[in-house]
């Protein structure tokens, strides 16, 4: 039996009850009325997505309202798909991988991925989301000499070739790689995700394989790109989010077509979430970003400005925020980020001098440069003592995580770090008491930063 491993939606919820009756978001109750929209319960698909949100740190939420945001370039637009996180799988608070858009996928033996897309599904314009979909990126836009000249993305590479992709019925897709191909679930979970699917009922209208000749080329003219190519490019990518005719699956749609300083969003009425409580998701009605020169969004983010801001600011600007907390009536956070370190320094084992580079390969002077770090120091001096002072490693959250890896040679002790230097032989001093490398230079490591920025 060959093994293999099945990721389904809500496996285990689904088991104990079935999902409960859709709740028409009052937002769009008046197109409802008038004919303009589905009633929500024919919006959905016929197994939507739950999630549970009655959770200690987390609680269900409500229909309505929207939230302002300051953004520094119109490109940021793309903000609101990292924000909306609808992908083909997505990673949980655990970091587990489990299917968001789609119903479920199946495994087997690394290799071959099965995709089970949700039975009535569709597009934000109302448009059935389908295996055609899978099967027009894949064979009219990954593998296109013209729209993709590259290739297909390199994720979808194993060992030099190209997986075989399989139309089961509308709603199952397979691809299938000769070896296990690791990456491609993470890959499509991402902050930046590969995109394997595509809208095909809108983006053929501009495809040489599904339009008229001259038609085609009439567009491409009359949007000032030079053939239908370059207009399919500049009208396909659900990434960059800048299209307002462009279908989503995303929460939020694009109502505001670029230039512009003020760009809105609004909910998706066939988004394939609802809560616990049957609410269908997203609970916000609009997002409206504006756009702001980047170094005044902390002034205009504390003076009320914006309802939630993360893009722009950063910890330098935590301390003029949190002052402006009580009088501006806002409540600042510190988010907790992916990254190891907010700094560290990485020898170069390759440098071209061969003095450093044999001193670099050696691991007793790495722990020494580590040991006369005094991390506490800067973390009082620059950080306001709010930093967990540590070596830069992966998070405790992590699976890879060690807890020797954070605090091993990450103490200041440069007693310690001396007697490594002198067991090197790196025992020689010049008359300002600094150590001499082999060949007689003084040994100094001169660290360049930009004398504004800490």
């Amino acid at each position: 039996m060959a093994a293999g491993v099945a990721l389904l939606a809500g496996a285990v919820e689904a088991a104990q009850q079935g999902p409960p009756a859709p709740v028409e978001p009052p937002f769009l109750a008046e197109r409802v009325a008038t004919g303009a929209l589905p009633p929500v319960a024919e919006r959905l698909p016929e197994n939507p997505s739950v999630v549970r949100l009655s959770k200690p740190d987390r609680m269900p939420g409500r229909h309505g309202g929207e939230i302002t945001m300051l953004m520094g370039r119109a490109k940021d637009v793309r903000m609101m798909v990292v924000y909306g996180y609808a992908r083909l799988v997505g990673f949980t608070a655990a970091y587990d991988l489990e299917p968001d858009i789609l119903a479920g996928i199946e495994v087997e033996r690394g290799r071959r991925f099965t995709l089970t897309l949700r039975r009535g599904h569709r597009w934000s314009d109302g448009h059935p989301f389908t295996a055609e979909d899978f099967r027009y990126w894949w064979e009219d836009v990954a593998t296109h000499p013209a729209l993709s000249p590259a290739g297909p993305p390199r994720v979808m590479i194993v060992n030099g070739e190209k997986p075989v992709f399989e139309v089961l019925d509308k709603t199952h897709v397979r691809f299938t790689w000769s070896a296990p191909n690791p990456d491609f679930l993470p890959a499509l979970a991402g902050a930046l995700p590969t995109y394997i699917y595509r809208p095909a009922h809108y983006l053929k209208r501009f495809h040489e394989r599904h339009a008229d000749e001259a038609a085609l080329a009439a567009r491409a003219r009359k949007a000032g790109q030079r053939n239908w190519a370059a207009l399919h490019n500049r009208l396909d990518n659900l990434y960059k989010n800048d299209n307002p005719d462009l279908p989503t699956l995303q929460p939020w749609v694009t109502r505001t077509r670029p230039p512009a300083h003020r760009f809105e969003f609004v909910r998706n009425p066939y988004y394939h979430r609802i809560d616990e409580n049957g609410l269908q998701l997203p609970y916000l009605d609009r997002v409206v970003f504006t756009i702001a020169a980047p170094s005044i969004i902390p002034a205009k983010a504390g003076a009320g400005e914006s309802d939630l801001q993360a893009r722009g600011v950063s910890f330098s600007d935590y301390t003029f925020l949190k002052k402006g907390e009580r009088r501006g009536g806002y409540r600042v956070r510190l988010w907790r980020t992916a990254k190891g370190a907010h700094l560290a320094l990485f020898p170069n084992l390759n440098v071209n001098d061969p003095v450093w580079r044999a001193l670099f390969r050696d691991v007793r002077f790495r722990r020494a440069l580590s040991l006369g770090v005094d991390r506490h120091e800067i973390n009082q001096a620059v950080y306001f003592g709010l930093t967990l002072e540590r070596n830069n490693t992966v998070l405790p959250q992590s699976p890879l995580y060690e807890p020797e890896y954070a605090t091993e040679w990450a103490q200041f002790a440069p007693g310690r770090a001396n007697t490594l230097l002198d067991e090197i032989g790196l025992t020689k001093r010049n008359e300002d008491g600094i150590r001499l490398l082999p060949d007689g230079r003084p040994m100094k490591i001169v660290v360049e930063t930009a004398g504004e920025d800490t």
